[in-house]
């Protein structure tokens, strides 16, 4: 059980209401992004996930922020990273997003990306997956990076190589290419199951490794908890007024028939 608490205006003097709703939703904090996150469309060699939205969100170190996107252990120079909201799962829940990692580095400029899940205090609980710029072999897990904890499918994450033609790495990076191991993944899957009840966050970061230049970058979608999505939840304004004038009239009417109780007394 939720308590709402609004105010109402009674003979021109606004006077507090409180509604006590059952199952209502929690209310959705802001996303949070540091550097550059948006949302992109189907544009060079990233196409729509599998998962069949219109569009898809990513992460870039193009514009990135020096410090952002990195794990404490391997570090970084600049990059961008992306946090939901919070959001609540019980154990057994299963959790899944789709990730495509593209980079125009190569050679030992092993620039990385990942997503890690964490409580919503920040504590690390797993490890969803991580990738990194490598000229052979699978670019996940990235090597010097934590182990995935999640199940991948594909399981085998070669980088399809090439200059990749993006719009998200910046026009000085986008079809261009630093030695061999630039290129992207294409879309793979991510599916991991929450072990115990709790409220998580879930990050997503991309980081240029030793300079900033040959920018990289990370497209994800459909994240979703027990089917659920967990990014971009927030109601949309017109539905919060629909909420809010519906829980407006309930107090009212319960204030109408306590004013009539009175006068019958």
């Amino acid at each position: 059980m939720r308590v709402l608490s609004f105010s109402l205006l009674r003979n021109g003097v606004l006077a507090g209401a409180t509604i006590a709703v059952m199952n209502l939703p929690a209310i959705a904090l802001a996303d949070v992004c540091i550097g550059n996150c948006g949302t992109g469309t189907a544009n060079g060699v990233v196409t729509l996930s599998p998962f069949g939205n219109s569009s898809y969100q990513y992460i870039s170190t193009d514009n990135g922020v020096a410090g952002a996107g990195q794990t404490a252990s391997v570090g970084g120079t600049n990059g961008s990273q992306f946090t939901t909201s919070p959001f609540s799962a019980t154990a057994g829940s299963p959790l899944s997003f789709y990730f495509n990692y593209i980079t125009s580095d190569g050679s030992q400029y092993a620039d990385y990306t990942f997503a890690q899940l964490n409580t919503s205090l920040g504590v690390p609980v797993a490890t969803l997956f991580t990738a990194r710029t490598t000229p052979s072999s699978d670019t996940s897990p990235g090597f010097g990076l934590p182990a995935n904890n999640a199940t991948l499918t594909p399981s085998s994450t070669p980088i399809i190589p090439g200059a990749p033609g993006w719009s998200e790495l910046g026009g000085g990076s986008s079809g261009t290419c630093y030695a061999a191991g630039c290129g992207y993944t294409g879309w793979i899957k991510s599916d991991y199951t929450i072990t115990a009840d709790g409220t998580y966050v879930l990050t997503f970061g991309v980081t240029n490794f030793l300079d900033t230049a040959y920018d990289s970058g990370l497209a994800f979608d459909g994240v979703t908890v027990n089917g659920n999505p967990i990014t971009g939840g927030v109601p949309e304004p017109s539905t919060w007024a629909m909420m809010i004038l519906g829980f407006m009239s309930m107090g009212f009417m319960a204030y109408r028939r306590r004013t009539i109780a009175r006068s019958l007394a």
